[in-house]
């Protein structure tokens, strides 16, 4: 396992916050999934930038994965490779990183995201 503990930063905290309000998703961990998973979807490599970890929110991989962390774990290995970048336990959690908080503050910034259904409507396309 490369990833231990993740702690946000407070700008990823305060989004995390609204996020909340207008989603009604009561946990970190929840959100963080959501916004991980926006972030691989995006084809960009996530622009390497220096992440202040100065925010109290802080959890293990287990509570941010749940029951499916193995398969977070796996969704990131592969887009590292994807990525073209070398599959290490550095790399893993620098992108790890680069990813959540990319994919949180694209949550954050999406004005059309007014509550949970707009954010399932993200994933699911109608019928």
């Amino acid at each position: 396992m490369s990833i231990d503990n993740i702690r946000l930063s407070q700008q990823a905290k305060d989004q995390l916050i609204k996020l909340k309000r207008l989603t009604g998703i009561a946990y970190w961990n929840e959100l963080c999934r959501w916004g991980f998973c926006v972030s691989l979807a995006e084809p960009s490599i996530p622009t390497n930038i220096n992440i202040p970890s100065d925010s109290n929110v802080e959890m293990s991989w287990r509570v941010f994965g749940g029951r499916n962390s193995d398969i977070f774990m796996v969704l990131l290995k592969m887009r590292v490779l994807k990525d073209g970048l070398p599959l290490n336990d550095e790399t893993l959690a620098q992108q790890f990183r680069l990813h959540l908080h990319r994919g949180i503050s694209y949550l954050s910034a999406d004005k059309s995201l007014r509550g949970i259904d707009d954010l399932v409507s993200l994933v699911v396309k109608p019928a």
